[in-house]
């Protein structure tokens, strides 16, 4: 297949490599110094460098979902089938193994210290490992009347099962998931409960110094304090959320229904920035050369289309002709997507010259 760029002027991107994994990939991307990490439904975990060679590949034989994490020197990879793996980064050679394990449907996350790891069992426990030996910190039961239904996929034009759930996120020593029942705060070093919400149908977290933002899918978003979970602005949106919040140039940035990208202030959650585009946003936006804000979006074509700040007028459009369901990685100049069909793409980006 071949990478198509529009634009009207000399092209700003050409292609730069693209690598197929042999298999479908719903994870996105794991940025690395110099390259990206992914997974994909045959169970292939992939490190690839700059130049799109891979530097090792580790194959766990059962789809890989959602996105391996890093922490250190090390990789922490799960399957659907409930086994968890620490690989290292350097050669892919596994360090420890758990089976038996809940399906992992939600991205794990690591601490700041990089030396624990938390996921989210489809029930809604949360178990925090540590990363050195898989050993269990402490697991902590989904709170009573947490009963887990089946859960609601990030992706709903993807007809993949199981589907996967929003990922939690560690902010000031607070492990803020999300669950059926509501936002649930663990105290990350004991798991301890801190504080509790019920705001439902999360399709995504972000988080800045001591805020945690909230969209859900029905188009509600929230800033809240993470010591206490208190309100501290909200916005809705009737045509409701497509993908998850994403800061970036000065905004919070997130899909709208039915096809649109919203930019929101941090600070008070008022509308600074509405773009039309060709397909919804499932995924996260990401920046590129300073000024770009690089959006991904779902329809067949995969179409990347990149606004210039501060207007937020179109730049120039990639075609992918695959789907593009998460967000980009930028390193330097080059920028790499991970399309639906395994394959990952990358372009580099050429500095516009002045207006």
């Amino acid at each position: 297949m071949t990478l198509a760029v529009m634009a009207c002027q000399r092209a700003p991107v050409e292609p730069a490599f693209q690598y197929s994994s042999d298999a479908s990939s719903r994870t996105g991307l794991t940025a690395l110094p110099d390259g990206v990490l992914l997974g994909n439904e045959a169970g292939a975990v992939v490190r690839l460098d700059r130049e799109g060679q891979p530097v090792w590949t580790s194959r766990l034989g059962r789809e890989v979902a959602v996105a391996p994490a890093l922490a250190g020197d090390s990789v922490i990879v799960g399957t659907v089938v409930g086994e968890l793996a620490c690989l290292s980064l350097g050669d892919g050679k596994e360090r420890w193994r758990l089976g038996g394990e809940p399906p992992v449907l939600t991205p794990p996350v690591v601490d700041d210290a990089g030396r624990t790891v938390f996921l989210v069992a489809p029930d809604g426990a949360v178990h925090a490992l540590a990363v050195d030996s898989g050993q269990a910190r402490w697991k902590r039961p989904a709170p009573k009347g947490a009963a887990q239904a089946p859960a609601k996929s990030l992706e709903p034009q993807v007809s993949v099962a199981p589907a996967l759930r929003a990922a939690p996120v560690v902010l000031e020593g607070v492990l803020v998931v999300p669950l059926e029942s509501g936002l649930w705060a663990l105290d990350a070093e004991s798991g301890e409960p801190r504080w509790s919400k019920p705001v439902t149908d999360v399709v995504g977290l972000d988080s800045e110094r001591d805020t945690v933002f909230v969209a859900t899918r029905p188009g509600r978003v929230l800033a809240l304090s993470v010591k206490d979970g208190s309100t501290r602005w909200e916005q809705r949106f009737a045509d409701g959320v497509t993908g998850p919040p994403a800061r970036a140039l000065g905004a919070l940035w997130m899909g709208a229904g039915p096809s649109s990208l919203v930019g929101l202030s941090t600070s008070e959650g008022r509308e600074v920035a509405r773009v039309a585009l060709p397909s919804p946003l499932v995924g996260r936006v990401q920046v590129g050369l300073e000024d770009l804000l690089l959006v991904p979006t779902s329809g067949r074509e995969g179409r990347l289309v990149a606004l210039k700040a501060p207007g937020w007028t179109p730049a120039f459009t990639v075609r992918a002709d695959t789907p593009l369901r998460t967000r980009p990685v930028v390193r330097g100049p080059l920028v790499f997507v991970l399309g639906l069909d395994g394959r990952v793409l990358a372009w580099r980006l050429r500095v516009p010259p002045p207006a």
